[in-house]
């Protein structure tokens, strides 16, 4: 047990041995756009790292892997890494990291997306030294005990596969991807309950992969609420004992589009997923801005209150009551995949999948009004920044951001280009996703909902 007494005077002690040992790391700034939300990049012998010093009294830290699903090797491999997050270590129990964090009013963090596997915290600015320290020890010390595989780790596993059979949403969107990539981006968010996890995972695999997932090439630290002197002082000192490199190295291949039609019956819920190629990140070689605007333009939910709102999809659900639609465009570094997702009552569904389709062909031969593109260019704007601003995905995006090509996501930037986005090359985005393969999922009644060429789309 330990007190905020003596974690206080540790800190003052660090912060001495450190400012008359440690010379501060050199960092390159990046160029400051929009004040406090641009990030500061350094390396720390050999760690990339990124802060913003963001005003406020409490700072948000993350170590970002390239260790997705998509980079997993074996399925269940990310989740398990996830969930191996603040167990023992080789200095800690995980007793001890859970009271060490209460005892500062600290939040730990774990999650993974579909490229990333996402480590940190949340607590007070004074104890950045802390958990600097306690991430460095994470990736580089845990033990991947069997006890805590077999109690903790792998039922923690099991329930959310049970969890995942429930939500349609979810398994359109895994379905959508597989079809879409194959493999790499295809893999499942979540293992499926069919996958055979005993097959393939145990402790001893997931402290083997650890080994090539956290070295220094395939890791970026980022904060939120730190200053980037301090902060890359602190990433030098604790981070020294991340591994340069491993024997072994994280297969990472091109992504390929290929697009096709998946139908799975269930009988708690009705999902449509339609899906076309879209943009990579920002800080990923095949950014296309008009992509987001495309994005919202077809919209589908309102953001003001009281309107159907001015998108194309709005309107379609308006006109069918029971059917929800959303548009999203999926970044990835290298690939992304721009869909539509429709939920509700199947028969109100087949009617607007039909609309939605003539929607998108409507944007391709021009048929948009000038107010309308223009609503719809501050709207991909505005989610942009604001996707950037929020602290989570600002994290995770510049981390990726550093591994994949050494450059953080600078919110204005990202603004600047999709302001630039012309009502020709809009059409011309609109056109040619038609032109090419469609993805299709469908889930739910399968009786009622539609096959894509029933909707005027090639698979």
């Amino acid at each position: 047990m330990i007190s905020r007494i003596p974690l206080g005077r540790n800190v003052q002690l660090c912060l001495q041995k450190s400012s008359r040992s440690s010379p501060i790391p050199s960092r390159g700034l990046a160029a400051a756009a929009s004040g406090s939300f641009s990030y500061e990049t350094g390396d720390a012998s050999g760690v990339k790292y990124a802060s913003r010093d963001l005003p406020g009294a409490t700072t948000t830290l993350a170590v970002v892997a390239k260790a997705g699903t998509r980079y997993q090797p074996l399925p269940g491999f990310t989740e398990g890494l996830e969930k191996f997050a603040f167990k023992s270590t080789n200095r800690r129990s995980a007793l001890r990291i859970t009271r060490e964090a209460e005892l500062l009013g600290g939040e730990l963090i774990s999650t993974h997306s579909r490229e990333n596997l996402v480590i940190g915290a949340k607590f007070l600015k004074a104890d950045l030294p802390y958990f600097v320290e306690l991430l460095g020890e994470v990736i580089s010390q845990t033990q991947y005990t069997l006890h805590e595989y077999a109690e903790e780790v792998y039922p923690t596993i099991r329930m959310a596969q049970k969890a995942l059979l429930a939500r349609t949403n979810d398994l359109a969107i895994n379905s959508a991807h597989s079809l879409a990539f194959h493999r790499g981006l295809g893999a499942p968010l979540h293992p499926t309950s069919s996958t055979p996890l005993s097959k393939y995972l145990n402790a001893n695999y997931l402290g083997q992969f650890s080994q090539v997932a956290y070295t220094k090439p395939n890791i970026a630290v980022v904060a939120n609420g730190a200053d980037p002197t301090e902060f890359g002082k602190w990433v030098k000192e604790f981070f020294a004992n991340t591994p340069s490199a491993s024997s072994e190295q994280i297969s990472s291949i091109q992504s390929k589009y290929y697009g096709g039609e998946e139908r799975i019956d269930h009988a708690s819920g009705n999902s449509i997923v339609i899906g076309l190629p879209g943009s990579s990140t920002f800080t990923g070689g095949f950014w296309k801005p008009e992509i987001a605007v495309l994005a919202a333009l077809l919209g589908g939910q309102s953001s003001v209150k009281w309107s159907p709102g001015f998108s194309a999809l709005s309107q379609v659900a308006a006109d069918n009551p029971g059917v929800t639609i959303t548009t999203k465009s999926a970044v990835y570094s290298d690939a992304g995949l721009l869909y539509i997702m429709l939920s509700g009552n199947s028969k109100a569904m087949r009617q607007a999948s039909e609309k939605v389709v003539e929607a998108i062909r409507s944007v391709a031969n021009g048929k948009i009004s000038s107010e309308d593109f223009k609503k719809a260019v501050a709207a991909a704007k505005f989610r942009a920044l604001e996707t950037g601003q929020d602290v989570s995905a600002g994290i995770e995006l510049t981390g990726a951001g550093l591994i994949h090509g050494g450059k953080a996501h600078q919110i204005d930037e990202v603004g600047k280009s999709i302001e630039s986005v012309t009502e020709s090359q809009l059409k011309n985005a609109a056109k040619t996703l038609l032109e090419g393969k469609a993805t299709v999922s469908s889930v739910g009644d399968l009786y009622v909902l539609p096959y894509a060429e029933e909707i005027g789309l090639t698979v």
